[in-house]
């Protein structure tokens, strides 16, 4: 069984082709998870004008104690809405899913199959794509960007969380989230045992101005909260992984 976990927020825009390209590769017995934000726009019609059993609505209220951050409030939000998504996931498998990209036809086969093969968390390359749908970098990717060692994702960050799949096996090591938590991606990443990196661009990521992620531009926080925030992941990880064994 595969769970697509996805968070939303206004995102009207391209929510209805991002689902119709998750749904096209979705089994009967498989589930569509959506977290909600609190979006003021048409994202809800959307997701309730498709009618499937498949499709799971969730209302997530944000934590008034993020508004108070003063660097990387969106990260934040976005983490507790996809943590959201995530207790309720059934899967065997497990997807991250962002609001506005579109995934290849065989993203989640190809994926499955080497969770099958014995990968615990696995990230594809992915092409960008512009607000039009074009492709403007066909391979973002040309090395592997995911460190097999902890200390080397937590240093790096170059994990991308609407490219990866994981086994439920992390999830059960990632569950509950500390408090707070920046980064979900990094998170889940940081639980896995044996992490691997698809070459092939399985998923179309759009760049626009309402990105969350800067997984693939460069962050304009400041040097020395980088520090800090890797140094407080870091303690999270080492505790975690020495409390779930």
């Amino acid at each position: 069984m595969v769970s697509v976990c996805m968070a939303t927020y206004n995102g009207e825009s391209f929510l209805r082709e991002q689902i119709d390209s998750i749904l096209k590769q979705l089994e009967s017995g498989d589930e569509l998870i959506i977290s909600d934000d609190g979006s003021t726009d048409n994202t809800i019609a959307i997701i309730e004008s498709y009618k499937d059993d498949r499709i799971k609505l969730l209302h997530h209220k944000k934590d008034p104690a993020i508004a108070k951050r003063k660097f990387s409030r969106n990260f934040y939000y976005a983490t507790q809405n996809f943590e959201n998504a995530l207790k309720e996931a059934k899967g065997d498998y497990i997807f991250f899913s962002d609001q506005d990209d579109v995934w290849l036809a065989d993203k989640v086969s190809t994926m499955c199959a080497s969770l099958n093969d014995g990968a615990d968390c696995v990230m594809c390359n992915f092409s960008i794509i512009n607000k039009e749908g074009e492709v403007v970098i066909p391979k973002f990717y040309d090395y592997n960007p995911v460190p097999e060692n902890v200390f080397g994702k937590i240093l790096k960050s170059k994990v991308l969380g609407c490219c990866l799949a994981f086994k439920s096996s992390v999830l059960k090591r990632a569950l509950p989230f500390p408090q707070p938590l920046l980064c979900h991606d990094l998170w889940i990443a940081c639980m896995s045992n044996n992490s691997i990196f698809l070459e092939n661009p399985l998923h179309l990521y759009r760049r626009t101005e309402n990105n969350v992620s800067t997984s693939t531009e460069k962050s304009d926080n400041p040097l020395y909260y980088k520090i800090w925030y890797r140094i407080v992941l870091l303690g999270k990880v080492c505790f975690r992984r020495w409390s779930k064994n």
